[in-house]
């Protein structure tokens, strides 16, 4: 590996990157911060912050998917620029929001344009470079992603050291500052390729005729192995400081050794994917490196605080590869077998898995695989393992389909009349 490596391959991919990092930097500024602007700015109490996330964590699941499906009409790089100034307009009122009511409508209609978010990242980021560099593309915008979180963290530091309501105020209209940016430089974005033709169907149409279970089983496997992002910040923490008698201060070491690790191998780690079949090796990869987390985190509780402390690093080390392996191989996989004309709706229903695990996965983790104690590690364990079992015949059967849609396609243009079951292949079924 070497420097440029981690650069994009074209202009619009650089200048996509740069506009990551600002909009992460803007994040990363408001997630170091919210809790406490929650709590001394809009006065509400711990229950009344979790109960409007959780609603607002539900409008966000709802509204992902009809705003991909309209993305297919309009275009995914306006439908991000909407997205962006959309949670600008809304950061600007959280700001002046006092009360339980008013941030819950507030916090859901953040939550309604965020879900959205990622997926239309991934759409723009593909069509800023060749299909040959896509993945690499998508591993460095994750990495700027990390390190753009990281750098507003650290800004966030002097503002709620000043502990006054327009301190905490400055947080929130700082990350507002940065989607306008965000919004403002994507709008200017030169693509480096073009998208397929717009589809001419309404929004409520494409959804009604999405039936694909192919790509809804691949959405809910990838899903589960997205759970790792709430072992990271809720399961390791807990179980450090409950179970392994760990100081509470080694968590942020084990924190800091997951974001560094991210950072740097993230796009070496992409380069797997970019072989044939690596995408679902990546995947399957990331479920057993999962499970090896689970299973050392199971052990760790029976051990002394010191062997428990050592086996905790080789917990998170386990835990960052799975998590690497497992984005490249959703990225990549997601994108592949998502039509072209309909590539918003796919990417924004693979990315409800990710969206569900948010949902849930706090009461997973926290209500049966902690409450459990080792046996629920193990537990959680083998469901990562049947997660990375059930890759490979589901991307065989997506791949049946993918080519049976392909020959029904060259019988059509040549006109001749497709098969039963390569009819069966192009539709939604």
């Amino acid at each position: 590996m070497s420097f440029s490596d981690y650069v994009p391959a074209t202009a619009a991919g650089r200048t996509f990157a740069l506009t990551t990092l600002i909009n992460a930097v803007g994040t990363g500024l408001f997630l170091a911060g919210s809790t406490v602007f929650f709590i001394r700015s809009v006065g509400l109490s711990a229950g009344q912050i979790g109960a409007g996330l959780a609603v607002s964590g539900i409008v966000g699941f709802l509204a992902t998917v009809p705003i991909g499906a309209l993305s297919d009409r309009i275009g995914a790089r306006r439908t991000l620029v909407g997205l962006q100034l959309w949670r600008a307009a809304f950061f600007v009122a959280l700001a002046f929001v006092h009360g339980p009511l008013g941030f819950t409508l507030v916090a859901s209609c953040l939550a309604a344009a965020e879900g959205a978010t990622m997926p239309m990242t991934q759409a723009v980021a593909a069509d800023t470079t060749e299909e040959s560099d896509r993945t690499r593309t998508m591993a460095i915008v994750r990495t700027v992603r990390n390190i753009g979180f990281s750098v507003g963290a650290l800004l966030a530091a002097p503002l709620l050291s000043a502990d006054s309501v327009w301190a905490y105020r400055g947080i929130v209209l700082g990350t507002a500052a940065a989607f306008v940016l965000s919004a403002a430089m994507l709008g200017r974005l030169k693509l480096a390729r073009r998208s397929a033709a717009q589809r001419k169907v309404s929004p409520l149409t494409a959804l009604r005729g999405f039936r694909d279970w192919r790509y809804l089983a691949l959405a809910g496997l990838n899903g589960v192995l997205n759970l790792h992002t709430t072992v990271l910040s809720v399961g390791l923490p807990l179980w450090a400081v409950q179970a392994t008698g760990v100081p509470a201060g080694y968590v942020p070491v084990l924190v800091l050794i997951n974001t560094v690790l991210s950072i740097v191998l993230q796009v070496p780690i992409s380069k797997g994917a970019e072989r044939p079949g690596g995408a679902a090796r990546a995947l399957r990869l990331g479920g057993v490196a999962l499970a090896g987390c689970a299973v050392a985190m199971a052990v760790a509780g029976q051990l002394p605080p010191l062997a428990a402390g050592a086996l905790l690093l080789v917990a998170c080390a386990a835990l960052t590869f799975g998590e690497m392996w497992q984005a490249v191989g959703g990225w990549d996989l997601s994108y592949e077998f998502a039509p072209e004309d309909r590539r918003g709706i796919y990417l924004s229903v693979f990315s409800l898995g990710n969206t569900g695990q948010r949902i849930v996965g706090p009461a997973l983790v926290t209500g049966v695989v902690i409450a459990a104690g080792p046996a629920g590690w193990l537990g959680l364990g083998a469901v990562f393992c049947l997660a990375a079992a059930l890759v490979t015949p589901v991307t065989r059967a997506l791949e049946r389909q993918h080519t049976a849609a392909a020959a029904a396609t060259g019988a059509t243009a040549t006109g001749a009349a497709p098969s039963g079951d390569a009819e069966a292949g192009t539709g939604p079924a």
